[in-house]
Formats: C-alpha cells, structure tokens, sequence
C-alpha cells in the first residue's frame, strides 16, 4: 500500500487516465474528488459490500461526465 499526504486541491494520478483531488478537510472528514473513464468503476467501500449482499442502494453520487471520464465524488 502507497501511503501519500496531501493538502487541499492537491492531485495524485493513478496510471494515465485517472486522478483523484483533495477538495476539503473538515475536522475528520476528507472531500475527494475522483476523475476517471467510464469503464473504471468507482465504489465506495459500503456501498460495494451492500452490492455484494444484494441489498438496495440508497444513494451514489455520480456527476456528469466530463469529455469522456465520469467524475464521482465521495
């Protein structure tokens, strides 16, 4: 596992097509944003194992695709 810091607004790229940016700390709480092509699926941990148990989804966060990459914050 890569452990990395990093300070608002700042961007670490995973291979050459995604990217995820710091957007906010408050307190505990980090805001990422993450930038990818459509055919990388993005999860969070929670709502891939509710996935795994067949139970509904009650909300994702996706926002519009942006030149061919989907951007999802988490």
């Amino acid at each position: 596992m890569l452990v990395l810091s990093r300070r608002v607004n700042e961007e670490i790229f995973i291979g050459d097509t995604a990217r995820i940016i710091v957007l906010g700390v408050q307190g505990s709480r980090i805001r990422l944003g993450v930038s990818a092509p459509p055919h990388i699926s993005i999860q969070r941990s929670e709502v891939r194992d509710r996935m795994a148990t067949d139970r509904p989804v009650s909300r994702m966060t996706h926002l519009a695709t942006d030149s061919g990459k989907q951007t999802v914050m988490i």
